[in-house]
């Protein structure tokens, strides 16, 4: 029985490591910005892609957009999944917190250690709803609360009331507070990036506007920022970004479903800015069109060879083609 309980122990320890730094990578250097790798996974019998996501760390949406031929609530067993673990980092600052909305996905960055080599984490979020977006800018943590309290909005108990579930003006800590066991504070009023009492949302736009995480994730995060630490809101659906001599663009599509298929032009612009300093590389920009008609989350290369034919960089594809706390 004793050996039977270290084994058990052990296996919760090397879980909670996995869950803890399974999204961190070693920052590329000045000039490159691609981080991982995309993974095939096979699933199991009875497996959601609910339960794949938060086992790999990836959002729901995310999985689903990377996966559109996958049953997401029965893939069956040993269907193959695209993990879309490979990332171009947001064009921010690399410190502290940058947060992509579009993409639904925070990227920290901790200051090294003497001698320690520079990281970046990166966690799946949910944010705000239609209605309720989640707002843009600079802005940093100003306090952190374990076990925090839910003060809710006038408009959100109104919201809660019509519906026939009234909520108090103050949830406290546990199982029935939305906010989790973890929250921190920013500096617009109203807005937290938080835990969670319902995970299966993360990855998800069905928040007030907060920024909401897996317990595990904000638990490792809490634990690592510190008050003060910037927070940047950015709205990239695109990201170009180089590895190793190529160009990657990574296109995720609208929040909103009613907006419509994306701006050819931000793709555009993307690539664009990508390419300052790199003089003769080539684009295939019929690819960078069906990436922004066709978002798929994932980094895909759209630079090619030279000499192999494709229309050169220089060139524009237009021409070718004609105060409380929300949660």
């Amino acid at each position: 029985m004793r050996d039977i309980l270290i084994q058990t122990t052990l296996l919760f320890a090397l879980l909670q490591g996995s869950w803890a730094w399974a999204g961190q990578y070693p920052l590329p250097p000045p000039g490159e910005a691609v981080v991982g790798e995309l993974q095939h996974i096979p699933t199991h019998y009875e497996e959601t892609l609910l339960d794949i996501a938060r086992r790999h760390h990836v959002g729901f949406r995310e999985l689903r957009i990377a996966n559109p031929d996958v049953d997401p609530w029965l893939p069956g067993e040993g269907t193959q999944v695209i993990l879309p673990t490979r990332y171009v980092l947001p064009d921010a600052p690399r410190e502290g917190i940058v947060v992509n909305i579009p993409e639904m996905r925070l990227y920290y960055y901790p200051k090294p250690r003497r001698g320690e080599t520079p990281k970046v984490v990166t966690y799946p979020i949910s944010v705000g709803r239609r209605d309720w977006n989640t707002p843009l800018g600079l802005t940093r943590i100003v306090r952190k609360v374990k076990n925090p309290s839910w003060r809710p909005p006038k408009s959100i108990r109104e919201e809660h009331a019509a519906r026939g579930d009234p909520l108090p003006a103050v949830v406290p800590p546990g199982p029935d507070n939305p906010l989790g066991g973890y929250a921190l504070r920013l500096g617009l009023p109203g807005y937290l990036i938080h835990g969670t009492n319902k995970p299966d949302g993360i990855g998800m736009q069905v928040t007030h506007g907060c920024i909401r995480m897996f317990p595990e994730d904000i638990e490792s995060l809490y634990r690592q920022v510190g008050v003060n630490t910037p927070v940047r809101l950015v709205d990239q659906p695109f990201k170009a970004g180089w590895r190793g001599g190529e160009l990657y663009l990574e296109a995720h599509p609208p929040l909103d479903a009613n907006e419509g298929p994306l701006d050819l032009t931000g793709a555009v612009q993307a690539v664009t800015q990508a390419l300052n300093n790199h003089p003769g590389v080539e684009v295939d920009w019929t690819l960078v069109r069906r990436l922004a008609a066709e978002p798929s989350g994932i980094p895909v290369v759209v630079s090619r060879p030279p000499d192999d034919g494709h229309v050169v960089a220089s060139e524009h594809p237009h021409q070718n083609t004609g105060g409380a706390d929300l949660f």
